[in-house]
């Protein structure tokens, strides 16, 4: 019997070994499985932080927690069986914030619309993958676009970090200004970002993660926050799923607002594919291998986020910490598909964690998204003021959208004004145009 139990063990270990490839990229078992953990650790903080930012726009806490964790675990495990990349997958944090700020809070659609918006949008991924049009409108893009809007992202999300840190606050005479350091919660969420900061400087595994933690621990020793009533519990999934409203997709803004979900979920998941296959070696001939099935685990993650109760899923820049630490094949996938799994059993430890604690998390992540900015080419005045229109606009406007169409209507008038009309392509034209309708419109209505 032992015997035979070593052999079938031997076969499953040798089945997995041929259909990962592991020989062929010189890893193996137990090297995936640490970079799996790795990168899990670096990424959990959206357990925590999504349910917080979309509980902002009326979603129950629990059942996002629920739908944040399984949407991960399936579009991960889609990335890792069908694509063998060890890159995972979970609610992307500028697409909650856009989900959150942009479309329920300033625009007011409820969020059970929003999330049919969302389901359509996945649906619209699934097509364009599947027919390459994906990867044209990708390469169609100027390149000052796509770094200005993942830096203009990044300094939303950290805009509204500060704002729940209560860093920055509102002032009438000059619009915003510093908040008060005699705020319990404003030296909690200091002394936060100065601890995640040291432990990211000294590149801790889940250093955001363990801040978030210090943070809230900090807060419930100060008594401004209470313990957790449970650390563990079933999962609360009925409040979220299958909570789409489709009666609402008739409203006139929610084009456009697909049309960011799209855009932006274009641009921030070919990015973290581009750095994290760069670091792996992943890329040959300039290119990205099965990229289409790449791009697939994001729509399908994202179709399924939307029936459970979560904003757009895409690829995380954390998979890289769990390539430096030996994954290569998406047999790592397998273990953070797993992990998240677990934690979906952790919702009132998730839920229980102020925003104060997860304010620095969101301004470190915007440092992170604005890394992109030393890649646009600044001494070049056709190229410098779209993406700078795109990275202030942003912010200022609390809008993805109007960032995005603003970067991209000036892209247009300051090339024509150069007399570079040949570089503005089919795409950026026919942008150009329904954005200015859109404006037209809206003075006039």
């Amino acid at each position: 019997m032992g015997s035979e139990a070593q052999q079938n063990s031997l076969l499953r270990n040798d089945l997995i070994a041929r259909y990962f490839k592991l020989a062929e990229n010189h890893t193996s078992v137990k090297q995936e499985m640490l970079g799996g953990l790795t990168t899990f650790v670096t990424m959990a903080y959206i357990v925590v932080v999504n349910p917080q930012i979309l509980a902002q726009a009326g979603m129950p806490p629990e059942g996002v927690v629920f739908a944040t964790c399984i949407s991960a675990a399936v579009a991960t495990l889609v990335m890792g069986l069908y694509a063998n990349y060890p890159i995972a997958l979970a609610p992307g944090m500028s697409l909650n914030a856009y989900f959150t700020y942009s479309v329920c809070m300033a625009m007011h659609v409820p969020w059970r619309t929003a999330l049919a918006v969302v389901f359509c949008s996945g649906m619209l991924f699934l097509v364009l993958t599947v027919t390459k049009v994906r990867e044209q409108i990708v390469n169609g893009m100027p390149d000052c676009l796509k770094h200005s809007t993942a830096a203009g992202i990044g300094m939303f999300i950290a805009f509204v970090g500060l704002r729940n840190a209560k860093l920055v606050v509102a002032n009438p005479a000059t619009f915003v200004g510093l908040g008060s350091f005699s705020d319990k919660e404003v030296q909690t969420a200091c002394f936060g970002l100065a601890l995640t900061l040291i432990l990211m400087s000294r590149k801790f595994h889940g250093a955001i993660l363990l801040g978030i933690f210090g943070t809230a621990l900090l807060g419930i020793l100060r008594g401004i926050t209470n313990w957790p009533a449970a650390i563990f519990s079933m999962p609360h999934p009925s409040s979220t799923f299958l909570q789409l409203d489709f009666r609402g997709l008739t409203h006139l803004g929610l084009l456009e607002i697909a049309f960011a979900f799209l855009f932006v979920d274009l641009f921030d998941n070919v990015g973290t594919l581009v750095g994290v296959c760069e670091q792996g070696g992943f890329i040959k001939d300039g290119k990205i291998p099965r990229v289409g099935r790449v791009l697939l685990a994001d729509a399908v993650g994202t179709v399924f986020g939307a029936l459970t109760g979560t904003s757009t899923v895409t690829s995380y820049i954390e998979s890289a910490a769990g390539v430096a630490a030996g994954a290569r094949t998406g047999l790592s996938n397998i273990a953070v598909a797993a992990l998240f799994v677990l934690a979906a059993f952790c919702s009132p430890l998730a839920t229980a964690i102020p925003g104060y604690a997860t304010a620095p998390a969101l301004i470190l992540v915007g440092v992170l998204m604005s890394e992109s900015i030393a890649q646009i080419q600044w001494r070049d005045f056709t190229e410098a003021v779209p993406a700078f229109i795109t990275i202030l606009a942003t912010p200022l406007t609390f809008s993805i959208a109007t960032g995005l169409s603003l970067g991209l209507i000036s892209y247009t008038v300051v090339k024509l004004a150069a007399g570079r009309f040949r570089e503005i392509n089919t795409l950026v034209w026919i942008l150009t145009v329904l954005f200015i309708l859109r404006y037209v419109y809206l003075a006039v209505a």
